[in-house]
C-alpha cells in the first residue's frame, strides 16, 4: 500500500472525505491531523476507540497528531438528534478532562521525533469574549446553512426544539479547527460519520477566515450483522476505563462477537495485515467452535487498551472458568471480575462441601450432592473431589475470598467466604 489512505480504506475506516484526491495528495507529504474528544463522561468509550486507532495509523505513517480534549465543548455538549444534554459542572468537566488526558496515552507515541500532543480547547476559548466570538467567528456562519445539519434539523422538528447553547456547538468546534490551523498548521480533522456537519463547519471557517484549504475524514459507524451499533454489552456502554468496564468484561465482549463479523473487526481494531486477517477468517468459517479469530481479536484489543499484563490475567481467568487452568494463577481483581456474574452462595470456612453445593444451586439436595461427588462429578478450584465428608478449608478460598465449584463440565458457581452461617 503506497498511501495511508489506502490502508485506512482497506481496514474499513473511511466513510467520507471532503476531497479524496486532494487528501491523498496531502497525505503523500507530512501533515498535521487532529481529533477531538469531549469529556461528557469519566471515560472514553467504544466509538472513541475507533478515532484513536485512526490517529495511531496516521502517526505511524509519519503524520503529526494532535489529540484535543474538549474542556470547553464538553461544557456545552454536542447536540444529539433526540434531546438536550444535561450540562455538567465546570468541576466535573475538568475532572473528566484529566482522566481522558491519561486515557489517550497508551494509543499514541508521546516521545521521540514525532510526538503526539494533547491540547485542551478551553485554553483558547475561555479568554475569548462573547463579542469577539460573535464578531470573529459568528459572522462567518449562515443560520440557513446551520439548520440543515442533520442533528439540528432533527431537533428543530421535535417538540423539545434546541437551545441556543447546543445550536452554537458547531461554531465552537469550527473555532477549534481554525485555531489549530493557525497555531499548528493542522489541515486534517477526523471524526465519526455522524459528526460530518460539525467537522465540515471547520473546513468552511478556515476557508472564509484564512482562505485556506483543509480536509475532513470520517469513519463509518461500526455495526453488527443486524445493523446495531457495536459498543454495548448487556445494555451498557463498553468503556475504555478499567474502573468502568473491567478488562475481563472488555475481553469477553470481543470474544463473543459473531463469526460473520470478526474479520471486519480484526481489520478495524487490530494491526494484523491482510494475510493474517484472511487466515483468521478461514478459521472462523471452518473451525468456529475454536473461536480462534475471536481470541486473537480479544487479545489484541485488550492489550492495546489495558496492556499485556491485564490480557494475560484475563486469558488465564477465561481458561480457569472453562476448567482448564489453575485458579491460583489469577490475581484477586481479575478473579473477582470473572466470577461476578456467576451463581453462588456465601459460606464460612469449615462448611461442608455438600452444603456448599446445595446452597450454590449445583445440587438439589444433600443426597444428590453426595451422589455427584461419589461419581466424580464435582470439582473444587478445578480439582476433582470425591470425599463426601470434605469441608471447605482456609486455603480453598482463593485470595481469601472465593471457591470455584463445578458440577460436570458446564455448571460453575462461585462460593464466597462469609464470617457467619452459610447463606444462599
Amino acid at each position: 500500500m503506497t498511501n495511508i489512505l489506502d490502508e485506512l480504506q482497506w481496514r474499513g475506516l473511511v466513510a467520507q472525505t471532503t476531497d479524496e484526491a486532494g487528501l491523498r495528495e496531502a497525505l503523500d507529504d507530512t501533515l498535521t491531523v487532529y481529533c477531538g474528544f469531549d469529556p461528557t463522561a469519566p471515560s472514553l468509550h467504544f466509538g472513541n476507540l475507533v478515532q484513536l486507532i485512526v490517529l495511531r495509523h496516521l502517526q505511524r505513517a509519519g503524520h503529526r497528531v494532535l489529540c484535543l480534549v474538549g474542556g470547553s465543548t464538553g461544557l456545552i455538549g454536542d447536540p444529539r438528534p433526540t434531546s438536550e444534554r444535561v450540562l455538567k459542572t465546570k468541576e466535573t468537566t475538568a475532572h473528566y478532562v484529566e482522566r481522558i488526558r491519561e486515557q489517550v496515552r497508551p494509543f499514541l507515541d508521546f516521545e521521540g521525533d514525532n510526538p503526539a500532543v494533547v491540547v485542551n480547547n478551553l485554553d483558547w476559548t475561555a479568554p475569548l469574549s462573547a463579542l469577539d466570538f460573535l464578531r470573529d467567528v459568528g459572522k462567518h456562519f449562515r443560520v440557513n446553512q446551520m439548520i440543515r445539519k442533520e442533528a439540528i434539523a432533527a431537533r428543530l422538528e421535535s417538540q423539545e426544539g434546541i437551545s441556543y447553547t447546543e445550536f452554537s456547538y458547531q461554531l465552537l468546534q469550527a473555532l477549534d479547527y481554525l485555531h489549530l490551523y493557525r497555531e499548528h498548521g493542522c489541515t486534517l480533522q477526523t471524526g465519526g460519520q455522524d459528526q460530518w456537519g460539525n467537522l465540515t463547519a471547520g473546513v468552511d471557517l478556515i476557508h472564509r477566515a484564512e482562505g485556506g484549504t483543509a480536509h475532513v475524514l470520517t469513519t463509518p459507524l461500526i455495526t453488527d450483522e443486524n445493523g446495531e451499533k457495536y459498543g454495548k454489552s448487556a445494555g451498557n456502554a463498553v468503556w475504555l476505563a478499567a474502573d468502568m468496564t473491567s478488562p475481563y468484561a472488555f475481553y469477553q465482549y470481543w470474544i463473543n462477537v459473531a463469526d460473520s463479523e470478526v474479520g471486519k473487526l480484526l481489520r478495524v481494531f487490530t494491526d494484523r495485515d491482510e494475510a493474517e486477517v484472511a487466515e483468521l477468517e478461514v478459521a472462523a468459517r471452518e473451525r468456529p467452535h475454536l473461536r480462534e479469530a475471536q481470541r486473537a481479536l480479544a487479545a489484541d484489543v485488550t492489550t492495546l487498551v489495558h496492556g499485556q499484563a491485564a490480557t494475560a490475567q484475563v486469558e488465564a481467568a477465561s481458561r480457569v472458568l472453562f476448567g482448564r487452568g489453575d485458579p491460583a494463577t489469577v490475581d484477586a481483581g481479575t478473579l473477582r471480575d470473572a466470577t461476578a456474574e456467576l451463581p453462588g452462595a456465601e459460606v464460612p470456612v469449615g462448611a461442608s462441601l455438600v452444603e456448599a453445593l446445595v446452597l450454590a444451586g449445583l445440587a438439589d439436595s444433600r443426597g444428590a450432592a453426595r451422589r455427584l461427588m461419589a461419581e466424580g462429578g464435582v470439582s473444587l478450584n478445578n480439582a476433582k473431589v470425591e470425599d463426601v465428608e470434605r469441608t471447605l478449608r482456609e486455603q480453598d478460598f482463593l485470595h481469601g475470598e472465593v471457591v470455584l465449584l463445578r458440577r460436570g463440565r458446564k455448571n460453575l458457581a462461585a462460593v464466597r467466604r462469609s464470617d457467619g452461617p452459610a447463606t444462599p
